[in-house]
């Protein structure tokens, strides 16, 4: 078995969307980035490819490639889903929690755990997503920005 962590910030910013896990969400900043920014999948993808120990999320889909541009941060989870699968693991859990003083996430957080398990191929009750605030601690606290952190746990499948 292996374990990964995960942790992503970008700065809110005007003009752009507020997507987490694979959720747009109504308010009046989104996040910055070069892809579409989305803090959660990133985590995600960071804690999958650190439990492979296969880099980052940079090394695989760098910001200085105009292919990722606007990029849907689902999709570029699941293709590191499918390098898992590849490399012969199964993900077998992923805990997950978003930093962010405003929005409030809770109404959208079911929603994000079906995407989220959905593109990793996973069933929903093996992926838990929560939001927490820094009680105005910090660049989340201050509204300056979103961050997510993320743990997974993968198995290797054994080789008949």
């Amino acid at each position: 078995m292996r374990i990964g962590l995960g942790y992503d910030a970008h700065a809110l910013v005007e003009g752009r969307r507020l997507i987490l896990g694979g959720v747009e969400i109504p308010y009046e900043r989104g996040l910055a980035g070069h892809s579409d920014a989305d803090v959660l999948a990133h985590a995600v993808a960071d804690a999958l490819l650190g439990a492979l120990r296969a880099g980052d999320l940079g090394e695989h889909f760098p910001d200085s490639d105009e292919r990722w541009r606007d990029a849907d941060s689902l999709a570029l989870l699941g293709q590191i889903a499918t390098m898992v699968r590849d490399q012969g693991w199964v993900i077998v859990d992923v805990d997950t929690v978003v930093i962010a003083e405003k929005p409030k996430l809770a109404s959208y957080r079911g929603q994000m755990r079906i995407n989220l398990s959905e593109t990793l191929g996973i069933a929903p009750e093996c992926l838990g997503v929560k939001a927490t605030t820094t009680e105005g601690l910090g660049f989340e606290g201050r509204g300056e920005g979103i961050a997510a952190q993320a743990v997974v746990l993968l198995e290797r499948l054994l080789c008949c």
